[in-house]
């Protein structure tokens, strides 16, 4: 008779282990010891937990899918962020995807934490046929208003990817190029394209922010990227406006 296993032998067996039908589950069934029983337990969550996650990932990448069928090889997927901001600029980016991408993870950036999405955003980078960003700042916003300014930041990040797309898939907004779009409501829980594109946009933004909070302190950027906290109309209020204040916005307009 073989020398019993030890937990923590077990512990890294189980680990490598990608599928609940794996007979290691079988092989320890019936040991009588608890903590071997709670690593089978444990490992089985895991693994049906992961299962779930490529579900879902796998079905936000149908309307990729299908698009590809018709022979739309390219398509990208196009975002933004920052619209109901008080300062700073709106940010889109645009995304094309290979046939073969695999990080099951990229998901609509508001359904991640920061720490994903800073862990996804060079994955991404690295994964994507191309990838593109579009900005505009808080002087076109005011000329343009929110919506016409998003649609030409829109645009740039369309025009300006080093692959042309053959197909499009917006997030709600309609972008003034022509190249065949398909417009929905929520795009970046149904499509994968544009959930890469909402953390890439996401993540450039904060980082933006972030550097924005050093030239003018005291309105808390860094943390509120500047959506209006309390911090953020308390330093509008003691401070007033600075040059990335959009000045059509309330209330910012009352400080100017």
């Amino acid at each position: 008779m073989g020398k019993r296993a030890t937990i923590k032998e077990i512990q890294l067996q189980l680990a490598n282990v990608t599928e609940t039908t794996d007979p290691i589950f079988k092989q320890y069934q019936a040991d009588p010891r608890s903590g071997v029983q709670h690593l089978l337990s444990q490992n089985k969550k895991r693994l049906l937990n992961h299962q779930i996650l490529v579900d879902q990932f796998q079905h936000r990448l149908t309307l990729e899918r299908a698009a590809w069928q018709k022979g739309f090889n390219l398509v990208a997927g196009i975002d933004e962020v920052g619209r109901g901001c008080l300062a700073g600029p709106v940010v889109t980016a645009a995304v094309i995807l290979p046939h073969n991408f695999n990080l099951i993870e990229v998901n609509d950036s508001k359904q991640l934490s920061k720490q994903t999405r800073e862990k996804l955003y060079p994955l991404i980078l690295e994964q994507a046929i191309s990838v593109s960003i579009g900005m505009a700042g808080p002087t076109t916003i005011d000329q343009l208003n929110i919506l016409q300014a998003t649609r030409q930041a829109m645009k740039y990040a369309v025009l300006h990817l080093v692959v042309h797309p053959q197909q499009l898939l917006v997030d709600a907004v309609d972008i003034p190029v022509n190249i065949p779009k398909q417009r929905m409501f929520k795009g970046d829980s149904k499509s994968a394209s544009i959930a890469a594109a909402s953390i890439v946009a996401k993540v450039y933004r904060d980082h933006l922010m972030t550097l924005y909070d050093q030239l003018y302190p005291g309105y808390d950027f860094s943390q509120n990227v500047g959506y209006g906290t309390a911090k953020h109309l308390q330093g509008l209020k003691t401070l007033g406006v600075t040059p990335i204040h959009r000045l059509s916005f309330a209330p910012v307009n009352r400080y100017v």
